[in-house]
């Protein structure tokens, strides 16, 4: 089975309140035997394609924000289990897409489906795994199944916008923190509000679980980015300057890359950056330190903080208690995670 409790302390949720604790756990542990059922298929290599990611597990962190929303309703309530699976069946199908993408030979320690089996398989099982989500959210309602498809909207303008790149003209780290938004914040944003709405939280608390949950995921996000660079080990799950390696333009080399600074080190950063993917080991090695001790950094460590806080004035129509005190603690994980 994949993530729950496990995936729960992974995320750096601190429940002070052990009762809303087991009310979460129970609901994942139930997420993940629905999953493995609403992903069936009549067809044995879309059934062996479509269960690859979730046999690999992760950190559930979509259904557990569902579970953690719902808690300012009631979290037993019959629709809170297949809104999480909507969720987390949604993401899911984005993974095959963004493998096929960027021609990922590895996705959660096993081999990509595109690298196991083709890029059309991928593409294909992803489609199924949307329509999966789509055929449980039409049990959930008209405005569920809304809600779905505007998200994946969303999702389909991010990584249109990340495949483009920016336009002549436009910022460059105004584009990038957009991407974010539409291809990670909005899935859990709608994640939060799944929460709310099917646990039968009032109105104005639902609305502000959906506003945490779309700035919370930007700084959980961002602070990956700085992960890769900071990071000594394998803590954000790869191997430290990855990112850097492919050329991938995160945050901190964004920051790095608009900076007029005058200094020698920010000179010589700026001109290996602007060549593209730092493939030489000597190279990535220079990058990667003079990165570690860069204002880019710092400057990019304080834009995570702000978003983590951002997420918290968020909570502030809800009442204190344990959920709320759950959400606050991952605002406070995503902060210290990034130094």
């Amino acid at each position: 089975m994949g993530g729950t409790a496990d995936g729960m302390g992974a995320l750096g949720i601190d429940f002070v309140d052990a009762q809303v604790e087991a009310s979460v756990a129970s609901v994942l542990v139930t997420v993940e035997t629905a999953l493995l059922t609403n992903i069936n298929s009549a067809d044995p290599l879309v059934a062996e394609a479509a269960r690859h990611l979730v046999d690999a597990g992760g950190k559930r962190f979509r259904p557990l924000l569902v579970a953690l929303g719902a808690q300012f309703g009631d979290p037993t309530a019959a629709q809170v289990v297949p809104a999480a699976v909507v969720m987390e069946l949604t993401h899911l199908a984005t993974l095959y897409h963004d493998d096929v993408m960027d021609e990922a030979p590895v996705r959660r320690g096993a081999p990509s489906a595109n690298s196991r089996w083709t890029n059309s398989v991928a593409i294909l099982v992803g489609d199924y795994l949307f329509a999966r989500a789509a055929d449980i959210a039409a049990d959930l309602g008209t405005e569920a199944v809304r809600l779905q498809a505007r998200t994946f909207a969303r999702l389909v303008h991010g990584q249109i916008a990340e495949t483009v790149g920016p336009r002549a003209g436009e910022d460059p780290v105004r584009h990038y923190l957009n991407v974010i938004a539409e291809k990670t914040g909005s899935l859990i944003a709608t994640s939060t509000r799944f929460g709310g709405m099917f646990g039968g939280a009032p109105a104005a608390h639902t609305e502000a679980l959906a506003g945490y949950g779309e700035t919370v995921g930007m700084a959980f996000q961002l602070s990956d980015d700085l992960l890769d660079i900071a990071s000594e080990s394998v803590q954000s799950g790869k191997t430290p300057g990855t990112d850097l390696r492919e050329g991938v333009p995160t945050l901190p080399v964004l920051y790095a890359l608009s900076s007029d600074d005058g200094d020698a080190a920010s000179v010589r950063l700026r001109d290996i950056l602007s060549r593209g993917p730092v493939t030489d080991d000597a190279l990535h090695a220079e990058a990667l330190g003079l990165l570690r001790e860069s204002p880019a950094l710092k400057r990019a460590r304080e834009t995570v903080r702000s978003y983590a806080e951002e997420a918290r004035s968020r909570l502030a129509p809800l009442p204190h208690g344990g959920p709320r005190q759950a959400l606050e603690s991952l605002c406070d994980f995503i902060a210290d995670r990034t130094g």
